[in-house]
């Protein structure tokens, strides 16, 4: 499991203070704050809807808050230019839910093009660094590989591989475990700590998979409905997974476990079954008679 580790400082790298979002009448982030300190792996947990992905566009700047302030080493995004902006994108990497590699490019080509684009490097550094990048995620001898060619594992690290490549400082995975079995997730998991530590990044980790987060997490913030539920070190949020039914008392701890633990019934079955979901189901019904 993750450690807390010597390269985690007090520093906040990614701030977010008062940020709402709503996408017409709903109300996707209500009020979130959240500061992600240098060097840990953070990891953003919560249920479908409950506005992790949105979270994530915010950080990389692919949205702009309603209300409230989004801070990249210590920069507003609104504030930012797009030369600074420009700038700033370039101190992160992200790993996409598919890997997002260019099907048309090998896998050493998919590497190299953040290189080319942002770099005026000589062929070669770039092919050393494409080298590098592919080996830190096991794929050196899959360079000349197409995307298809590839298990989803492995376009999986080919997408990290390109994500390091111009070195950032903060890496952000959205689902990066989702549609992989179980040996292969444990294996990005790995890969995950690893590269944080190795390359003394930050690392901001989207995800559902409880068996991840609790494997990778320095600490973690749940999401519901919007909201930040609790934020926490790994070893709170065992405690509180582990904790017997006695031992809570109030609704969101509660909520909280039952989520970590994947149970089947409390108190975010309850809110499902009384939200007038069948109610909803007889109307339509009766318009279409």
């Amino acid at each position: 499991m993750a450690m807390e580790h010597e390269n985690i400082s007090e520093e906040a790298v990614i701030e977010l203070d008062g940020v709402t979002k709503s996408f017409g009448t709903q109300k996707v982030l209500d009020g979130v704050n959240l500061h992600v300190k240098r060097g840990e792996i953070m990891v953003v947990m919560g249920g479908s809807g409950c506005g992790k992905s949105t979270l994530l566009n915010h950080m990389i700047g692919a949205l702009t808050p309603d209300s409230g302030s989004v801070k990249l080493f210590g920069r507003d995004y609104a504030t930012m230019t797009d030369e600074e902006l420009a700038e700033t994108r370039m101190r992160f990497g992200i790993l996409f839910q598919s890997g997002a590699l260019i099907s048309s490019l090998t896998i050493g080509e998919n590497v190299a093009l953040p290189l080319r684009e942002h770099k005026s490097l000589d062929d070669n550094i770039i092919d050393i660094m494409v080298k590098i990048k592919l080996e830190l995620v096991g794929l050196r001898e899959h360079a000349d590989k197409m995307p298809a060619q590839l298990s989803g594992g492995m376009k999986k690290r080919a997408g990290l591989a390109r994500a390091v490549a111009l070195d950032p400082q903060i890496l952000f995975y959205d689902e990066p475990s989702a549609g992989l079995d179980p040996v292969t997730s444990a294996q990005i998991d790995q890969l995950i700590i690893a590269l944080t530590r190795k390359l003394h990044v930050t690392s901001v980790v989207v995800t559902h998979e409880m068996d991840s987060a609790f494997t990778i997490a320095d600490r973690m913030c749940m999401l519901d409905l919007g909201k930040v539920m609790r934020i926490g070190s790994r070893k709170e949020f065992e405690d509180l997974r582990d904790a017997a039914d006695g031992e809570l008392k109030s609704e969101q701890d509660l909520l909280i476990r039952q989520f970590l633990r994947g149970g089947a019934e409390g108190p975010i079955t309850d809110r499902q079954q009384s939200s007038g979901y069948a109610d909803d189901l007889s109307l339509v019904a009766t318009r279409t008679q």
